[in-house]
């Protein structure tokens, strides 16, 4: 396995100092206070704190995504462990997020709960979700099938709106940079212990620069030479309410279209608007019993144009509902029961022959805590209007081998269900295709000394019936992967300085029989890693981040080779008052050219002011 120099060189760096792992926290922390872990919920649907959970989680908090000045969400994941991405060019341009190896679609994104995507295509769209509208993000590596069905071999991720506590306030940014980009925001927030609300919302637009280098017969198959801009629009509100002591009720709602232009000989512009609105109630009927239900749905709509004149529509519609138990069993275990039950809905221009499908999950999960030990089992059953049943299972274990060591081991099985696309496209869909299905070991050694945070994890899936084109190029359970991985996370503090980072090293390999057996699985780097550093001086802070990633091919053959590369960000902000910060940052600033997808070009380098008002 051969990488690049600057690649391996990024590579190296982040071995040396083993991204921020979960419990990372902002640097302007005083020295000496404890770093606390965070909860999370997604790993087991629960509420647990990042120690206590057997699976590899990396979260993001607010206060992450203002210290990054990211200004979309594949460009504040880069480098994190396991995840990797591909984009057709630069901001709003279709972007591929590839988790452990996995596929693109073998990733289940949640929106506070709801599970988001196009059940046409199976993918997210992460180029247009905003940033300014999430208050956290909660990446759980590893399948997760048997908790939530469908999607979730490579693992899921959970995206948070933003939430308000506090006196009423409201907070404000404005920015601009290269390329005649500026991105507005203003919100509204407040809350207490027994109410809370949040209203937000953003601005973003950038003119772009070239994003294909096409030919007649290559990558975009057209020579345009423009600028492709692009610009997105937002909306977020978050509110709940707690009463008689034991009962919650809350609402929320994200709203976000983006407009972008791009290449194409017979389409050269889109709009995607992503909606997701859901409610949840919940209650602690008394303490050995919590209760919680929600419902809601989220919405993928695509408009695409060729010089202005309307082409074609694609809309998907995913309306969920969960009923969910959690039982407390004494002191030590936690039994968990729960029902969910989810239709999805197309619309489009083109004529499916079937466009709904609904599917019934019941699902049981038990958590045990015994001294040193911690323990999880699941099951799932899922039954579906299209292909029938579907169990799943998990395995968990951990041993605290010291109060600063702990060891874990997993097995999961999970499955993606195939999508309207592969099922029912006109003179291209199989109706009589069977999800895709893996099972996947894990072991990992986790480590803690005061600042200082560890963690290595060796892991193995195997995926079988994926969909491919069999020899009349119509899709087929005919497929195979392998996927081996080692994951290594480190971060640490010391005065008001934190130093972390990460190194993921992968081999995903064709298993189908053929002539690419053996060979590396498109558009997935085999080495990535990240180093980040900041640092608090007075008013000031100064922060940067080191990115690379190894080489990767375009095409099933490993014809098409794509060098591997190295990327510099350095970030800066002043405190200018007690409410008031001026941020600035300058992307890749060695003005590296490089592509993730071969004949799309990528960010030279940028750079963004920002002022932020945000009260204390």
């Amino acid at each position: 396995m051969s990488i690049s120099k600057t690649a391996l060189a990024a590579a190296i760096a982040a071995a040396l100092s083993p991204l921020v792992h979960a419990q990372s926290q902002p640097a302007a922390q005083a020295a000496g206070e404890q770093q606390l872990a965070p909860v999370v919920v997604t790993a087991t649907r629960t509420a647990r704190t990042v120690d206590d959970t057997l699976a590899p989680v990396t979260v993001l908090r607010r206060a992450d995504i203002e210290r990054s000045q990211a200004t979309s969400v594949p460009e504040l994941l880069r480098g994190l462990p396991g995840v990797s991405f591909a984009a057709n060019g630069g901001a709003g341009k279709n972007t591929s997020l590839f988790l452990r190896g996995t596929e693109s679609d073998h990733t289940l994104v949640l929106i506070d709960g709801l599970k988001a995507g196009s059940a046409t295509s199976g993918g997210f769209n992460w180029q247009d979700l905003p940033v300014e509208q999430i208050d956290r993000i909660e990446i759980v590596r590893g399948p997760r099938s048997s908790l939530y069905g469908s999607e979730a071999i490579g693992g899921v991720i959970q995206i948070f709106t933003r939430r308000g506590n506090g006196e009423p306030r409201f907070n404000a940014a404005l920015a601009g940079g290269n390329d005649n980009t500026y991105q507005a925001s203003a919100g509204v927030s407040g809350g207490d212990a027994d109410k809370w609300f949040s209203l937000n919302v953003a601005k973003q637009h950038t003119s772009g620069f070239n994003a294909c280098k096409g030919r007649p017969g290559a990558g975009c198959f057209v020579t345009e030479p423009d600028e492709d801009a692009y610009r997105n629009t937002s909306v977020s509100a978050r509110g709940g309410v707690r009463f008689a002591e034991r009962f919650e009720l809350e609402a929320n709602i994200l709203s976000g279209e983006g407009t972008t232009e791009f290449d194409g000989s017979s389409q050269n512009s889109a709009e995607n608007r992503e909606t997701a609105m859901g409610a949840r109630f919940s209650s602690a009927f008394t303490d050995y019993w919590k209760l919680s239900a929600s419902t809601g749905s989220t919405e993928t709509n695509n408009r695409n144009y060729y010089n202005g004149a309307y082409r074609t529509r694609f809309d998907t519609r995913r309306a969920t509902s969960t009923l969910q138990n959690d039982f407390t069993l004494g002191k030590h275990s936690v039994l968990t029961l729960g029902l969910d039950n989810q239709r999805d809905n197309v619309g489009s221009t083109t004529a499916y022959a079937v466009q709904s499908r609904d599917n019934t999950g019941v699902f049981g999960q038990w958590q045990g805590d015994y001294g040193r030990h911690g323990l999880q089992a699941s099951l799932r059953r899922d039954d579906n209007s299209q292909y029938g049943a579907k169990n799943t299972g998990g395995l968990a274990w951990g041993w605290g081998l010291l109060e600063s060591l702990r060891v874990t081991a997993s097995y999961g099985t999970a499955f993606k269900a195939p999508t309207f696309n592969e099922l029912y496209f006109p003179g291209f869909g199989n109706a009589n295709l069977r999800p895709e299905s893996s099972k996947s070991f894990e072991l990992g050694l986790d480590g803690k000394l005061e600042q200082t945070r560890w963690g290595a994890h060796v892991f193995r899936t195997d995926i079988k019936d994926l969909i491919g084109n069999d020899a009349s190029f119509m899709p087929a359970n005919i497929d195979k992967a392998r996927i081996v991985g080692i994951e290594t996370t480190a971060s640490t503090r010391f005065g008001n300085a934190e130093l972390g980072g990460s190194l993921t090293w992968l081999d995903p390999e064709n298993r189908s029989s053929g002539a690419n057996e053996g060979n590396v699985l498109p558009r997935r780097s085999q080495v990535t890693g990240r180093v980040d550093f900041d640092y608090i001086w007075g008013a000031w802070r100064f922060g940067t981040t080191l990115s690379g990633e190894g080489k990767r091919y375009d095409d099933l053959a490993n014809s098409k080779k794509l060098g591997g590369f190295a990327l510099l960000d350095l970030r800066g902000e002043y405190q200018l008052a007690r409410d008031w910060r001026v941020q600035g940052k300058v992307g890749n600033v060695l003005d590296k050219q490089y592509e993730t997808v071969q004949w799309y070009n990528q960010p030279g380098i940028n750079w963004l002011l920002t002022l932020r008002y945000q009260p204390k």
